[in-house]
């Protein structure tokens, strides 16, 4: 195994002999993932309140100190992690053929560590790899934030506040060993390592047709992890964060039943809307959101909304789940507007607490800050169900191209994984429109594996219909308009 040292000199190495991921990250349909104080606050300074910006719309004075309220450097840090875990992932095929890399047991696992266990003291100087046009403000992950990981913020790894014990309760993927959202992701690690192991020993896997394939995070029965990690802890992080720890009201002292009478031990900001913002900054949206068209936050997640020549990652760029809003309302046959919802939700409960900060909420007030909580919660949870469906409907077409030329392994396993990776995380949002006993049944609809070419034909039927039923479950649970479904072929939908 690789010391800190050396591990710190491969992240170097990886970096420059694939180039900066050009990619986001974000986007769920391209390719180019800890604190443990529960608040995110007294790190290293940075969350302060930093100096707002003329082009943010999420911008709020503190009633209290007259400065700038607003600070989440923390989240977006996590979801910096998310992405470059990803980016770099899909760097260690070429490393491996190009003779730059020969992995031996353990070695991928650390790599892959590096982001999920982030360790400040080593990592905080190595350059990020995600650069938006025409590059990021940032460039190391110590210009982000410091002294977070992904581990420590992993449902079922916060001391309160989750609304199940997720070290028991995982729902969704049945394996061995596999125990919690946590165990799941360090699974995947092991079998990624595995796999570059033999690919380094030159023991390709090969697909159903016999051809290798495509990546050494693709298995040969069609899980791609690469999309698998980031979709699934996309979920059992920031959506599971957002839903269940910031903007929950189950717990006292957390969430929406923190302390709105004093600034937050000399912060310019109540603990009450550093929640808020907390929960706003996993959601991913840029703090400009509602001046992005949908196809801008879609195809240019990124970009230099001020003029100052970089993108600033902490407020001019869409992160996650942020953007799969914009992509799910572009590409709705009936109309939707999960980003203005979301926005509206988020932006108007922060208001609500700009304007009464200092004092208790009244009962009235806490009512009305749990309705825009619900409309945030609501619009996130449907782009996240309404993406679901457009990958149920990818896999149905992928299946569709069996037996000819268009059909191709890489892009089915990609489809079906990151199908699965997102239908994970509705489990972890307590006010979820769909019923725990419906959430099992879709996934033992979905199963753990696509159905690939070489299985009978009766068995590419059933599984096809299988997944038409998956989606017709999601659709009634979120009341989604049927002409966004698709059909049989999965196509004329989401």
């Amino acid at each position: 195994m690789k010391t800190h040292t050396s591990l710190l000199l491969t992240c170097f190495f990886a970096m420059a002999c694939s180039g900066k991921d050009t990619d986001s990250g974000t986007a769920d349909g391209t390719d180019g993932l800890s604190d443990t104080d529960g608040e995110d606050t007294g790190d290293t300074g940075e969350d302060t309140g930093d100096a707002p910006d003329l082009t943010d719309a999420y911008a709020f004075e503190s009633a209290l100190s007259g400065e700038n309220s607003v600070s989440y450097s923390g989240q977006v840090f996590r979801h910096l992690l998310i992405d470059d875990m990803k980016a770099h992932l899909g760097g260690i095929t070429d490393r491996i053929n190009e003779g730059a890399f020969y992995p031996v047991a353990g070695d991928v696992v650390e790599e892959l560590a590096f982001y999920y266990d982030f360790d400040s003291s080593v990592g905080g100087p190595v350059p990020i790899y995600t650069s938006p046009d025409p590059g990021a403000l940032q460039t190391t992950y110590d210009d982000v934030s410091s002294d977070k990981d992904l581990a420590g913020k992993t449902a079922g790894n916060d001391a309160t506040g989750q609304h199940k014990d997720w070290t028991t309760e995982l729902v969704g993927w049945d394996q061995d060993g596999v125990t919690s959202p946590e165990s799941l992701i360090r699974t995947w690690f092991v079998e990624i390592d595995e796999q570059a192991v033999a690919w380094g020993a030159g023991d390709i896997p090969l697909d159903p047709s016999g051809a290798p394939v495509p990546a050494v995070y693709v298995s040969p029965e069609g899980l791609d992890y690469q999309q698998l990690l980031q979709k699934f802890i996309r979920g059992a992080v920031a959506f599971s964060q957002g839903a269940d720890d910031y903007l929950d009201d189950d717990t006292e002292g957390k969430g929406l039943l923190s302390d709105h009478t004093a600034l937050d031990d000399g912060k310019p900001y109540t603990a009450l809307e550093h929640q808020w913002d907390e929960g706003f900054g996993y959601f991913g949206a840029a703090r400009s959101y509602p001046d992005w068209t949908d196809a801008e936050i879609a195809d240019t997640p990124g970009r230099d909304v001020n003029g100052d020549g970089a993108v600033d990652l902490t407020r001019e760029m869409n992160w996650g789940h942020s953007v799969n809003a914009a992509k799910r309302d572009r590409g709705a046959v009936a109309a939707t507007d999960y980003t203005a919802e979301a926005w509206l939700g988020f932006y108007n409960g922060r208001a609500l607490l700009a304007e009464t900060a200092g004092t208790p909420l009244t009962e009235a007030q806490a009512t009305e800050l749990a309705g825009y909580r619900d409309q945030a919660l609501d619009a996130w949870e449907k782009a996240l169900a309404s993406t679901v469906v457009h990958y149920i409907n990818d896999t149905l077409q992928d299946m569709g191209t069996f037996g000819t030329d268009d059909y191709d392994f890489g892009n089915h396993a990609k489809h079906w994984s990151e199908m699965k990776g997102f239908a994970l995380a509705f489990q972890f949002n307590r006010r979820s429109p769909m019923s725990d006993a419906d959430f099992a049944a879709m996934h033992a609809l979905m199963g753990q594996a696509p159905v690939l070419e070489d299985a009978d034909q009766s068995v590419q039927d059933d599984y096809a219909a299988a997944l038409i039923e998956a989606r017709t479950l999601i659709g009634t649970a979120y009341g989604f308009d049927p002409a966004n479904l698709g059909d049989d072929n999965g196509e004329n939908g989401w």
